[in-house]
């Protein structure tokens, strides 16, 4: 499965992130990640209702990041938490069984604890040097994605530097799908660079 997340910055041409996101769809992207950290709750909930809109008219899910109160507000399919905000086992009181819980895991230890935790889904990475995931440190590599790919019982997706040249590496190395930044974003064709990468994964025979 291709996951897209959000990042406006990565935008170019003047394009608004919807219309881009809507590119990606029409790609074949089937799960989305709100992921505008510098927006204010009402910015945030304004923004989350537009894409929850065409999300669904593809047929995609739409997940917000750490904002629970925003997921519920948007009637988003869940939430992806990263490592400092509630956990999952707190969002689920909230959420209830029914929604996507994912979290973002940078080490073999992290994975393991979000699956704990009652996570339905890690992404896990970054697996190779991309700018978008400098501030977490040097790439994890794709031992340390097979490791921890064996090590979970749920979902894993590659993240960090992902792309149609690389996804199948990730796949071999066991991850579930990719979740992808800026290769989509920042394309000038977001369209056929989600193609891109289904047809490299398609090959694989991943989901």
């Amino acid at each position: 499965m291709l996951y897209l997340i959000t990042d406006g910055s990565s935008v170019r041409g003047g394009k608004d992130l919807v219309d881009k996101v809507i590119e990606a769809l029409k790609g074949g992207v089937k799960l989305v990640q709100l992921r505008e950290k510098d927006l204010g709750g009402r910015q945030l909930l304004e923004l989350a209702l537009r894409m929850r809109s065409v999300t669904r008219g593809y047929g995609a899910r739409l997940l917000i990041n750490d904002r629970v109160d925003v997921a519920l507000l948007s009637d988003a399919d869940g939430v992806h938490l990263g490592q400092s905000g509630i956990s999952p086992y707190e969002a689920r009181k909230v959420l209830g069984e029914a929604r996507l819980i994912g979290v973002s895991a940078h080490s073999l230890k992290e994975a393991v604890r979000a699956e704990e935790d009652g996570a339905d889904f890690v992404t896990f990475g970054p697996v190779y040097r991309t700018p978008s995931k400098a501030g977490y440190g040097p790439p994890v590599g794709l031992p340390a994605l097979k490791d921890a790919c064996s090590s979970v019982n749920i979902p894993l997706f590659a993240i960090g530097g992902v792309k149609a040249e690389n996804v199948k590496e990730a796949l071999a190395a066991g991850a579930f799908g990719a979740a992808v930044i800026s290769y989509i974003l920042a394309s000038a064709d977001a369209a056929r660079s989600a193609r891109d990468i289904i047809e490299e994964m398609q090959t694989r025979g991943a989901r």
